[in-house]
């Protein structure tokens, strides 16, 4: 694998826009392995389990200016964890722990992460996520929620979607982005998409994506 992943990342970056931020998703994925990412240039590297990720931010505590993005599913009791450990959280996905995340800041004396909303453009019982309707309707009630830094979206497709699929709702999310944004009275803004995964980050680009979470297109297949 060793050398691989380099070469890897190399033809990545030379395809994407150097707006575009490249987050390496390392669930399962080896310190070793992520050295090797950093070494080639990566600074944003993304955890699905806060257990894991811990026990990898403990042995890379020498790499300091790594940005840790927390990506899967958060449950209630793991908010104090995701809120201490990473910069980003990408899957604020209900009222509920958008409403503890905000209570937990105003006890703890920290620099809030930056927080993205979890939307579902497409119906899928298998994703988390709000759907567009009710994120809209949540709007004012997460704008009341002061401690919060709401700096984007973030959207997980269901697997097998055609490639105007993808787009289409790819560009739903983009265009939810813009109508929050012409919003009066809100007191966040709408400037990252996260979006786009190693099957679909092209189209995802091409679609407004100002981040995208590849794993197996930098680390190869993962172990089952």
């Amino acid at each position: 694998m060793t050398g691989n992943i380099t070469k890897r990342i190399q033809e990545i970056q030379e395809t994407i826009p150097s707006t575009v931020r490249l987050i390496a998703v390392t669930k399962t994925v080896s310190t070793e392995a992520i050295r090797e990412a950093y070494e080639a240039g990566i600074r944003d590297f993304g955890e699905n389990k806060i257990q894991e990720a811990l026990a990898k931010q403990e042995k890379l505590q020498d790499l300091n200016d790594i940005t840790w993005h927390f990506l899967g599913h958060l449950q209630s009791n793991k908010v104090k964890q995701a809120l201490l450990h990473f910069h980003w959280i990408h899957t604020c996905d209900r009222v509920k722990i958008a409403q503890r995340l905000n209570r937990l800041l105003g006890e703890l004396e920290i620099t809030p992460p930056n927080l993205l909303l979890q939307v579902k453009p497409l119906k899928d019982p298998n994703k988390y996520g709000w759907e567009i309707p009710e994120l809209l309707e949540a709007l004012p009630t997460l704008n009341e929620y002061q401690h919060l830094k709401i700096k984007g979206l973030m959207t997980i497709l269901p697997l097998n979607q055609s490639t105007e699929e993808t787009q289409a709702a790819f560009t739903k999310v983009r265009d939810l982005g813009q109508k929050i944004n012409i919003q009066k009275d809100l007191s966040f803004t709408i400037e990252e998409l996260s979006m786009g995964m190693s099957a679909d980050y092209p189209i995802a680009i091409e679609a407004g994506a100002t981040m995208i979470r590849l794993g197996r297109t930098i680390f190869g297949e993962r172990p089952h």
